[in-house]
């Protein structure tokens, strides 16, 4: 067992604190607490069996106790703030039964940056700082109503995993079903079930999510207009673009923006 999960274990009625670049560069892993992740700087992912779910500024990851996964990052990270918490100290509702992306309030921000002042197990004897992590959770209970809306199916059929490569790779080119089948060597049909069968989401759905992740990123780490960012993510007009924004994420690009700073 890896060191870092060794420690996690070692008292399993503690909550556990740890802040670290990245999740200790984990392979896919699970234990028995709840996580919170919230990535300070950079763009990171929650990857599980099934989905890797994208978690912008300002949102924090919730990894249910017992699910298998791993923190990745694409960019460089100023620091990953990592809270577990015992299975019995959290209700269990419908939506923390499964992993999912929530807002940062400015009140659980400031709350989460202030538990850097510890690192590691912290049992009920020590009584204030225990107490605080008990008022943190609260605050996350609060907000963990709506999880954020963009999550991209995966998939270990080795069939579909090189298309869905060749779809990230060319994401900012125009992307048509034919002619990904055909150059893949199937038909648009033949091409279509594998998606349903194995993603359960169709071929333009899963172009649209790749597009939307990819216009997430550039708007969070560059200094690109709005319309710039539209044409990167494969875009041929702003309209088209803010529509798809919309339609995903709930909100214009713009306002996605001005929220993230």
């Amino acid at each position: 067992m890896h060191p870092f999960l060794q420690a996690l274990a070692h008292y399993p009625d503690s909550i556990y604190v740890h802040h670290s670049k990245i999740e200790e560069q984990l392979p896919m892993h699970s234990h028995k607490k709840h996580q919170i992740s919230y990535v300070e700087g950079g763009v990171a992912f929650l990857n599980t069996q099934n989905n890797s779910f994208f978690f912008p500024a300002r949102h924090f990851i919730w990894i249910p106790a017992g699910l298998e996964h791993n923190v990745t990052s694409r960019t460089s990270v100023k620091m990953v703030h990592n809270l577990f918490f015992p299975a019995d100290l959290i209700p269990e509702t419908e939506i923390l039964k499964k992993a999912g992306i929530f807002p940062v309030s400015n009140l659980l921000m400031e709350m989460i940056n202030y538990t850097q002042r510890w690192n590691g197990d912290i049992l009920q004897t020590d009584a204030e700082a225990f107490e605080f992590l008990i008022a943190l959770r609260n605050i996350i209970l609060e907000v963990a109503k709506t999880p954020f809306p963009v999550v991209l199916p995966t998939t270990t059929n080795e069939m579909l995993r090189p298309i869905l490569k060749y779809i990230h790779l060319n994401v900012d080119q125009p992307l048509y079903l034919e002619e990904v089948a055909a150059h893949f060597g199937y038909s648009a049909r033949s091409l279509s079930r594998l998606f349903q069968k194995n993603i359960e989401t169709s071929f333009l759905q899963y172009v649209k999510l790749t597009r939307i992740i990819k216009s997430i990123e550039l708007l969070l780490k560059t200094d690109l207009s709005i319309s710039e960012v539209a044409y990167a993510s494969g875009y041929n007009s702003l309209s088209a673009f803010s529509y798809a924004f919309n339609q995903i994420v709930n909100q214009s690009p713009a306002a996605f923006k001005k929220q993230s700073l």
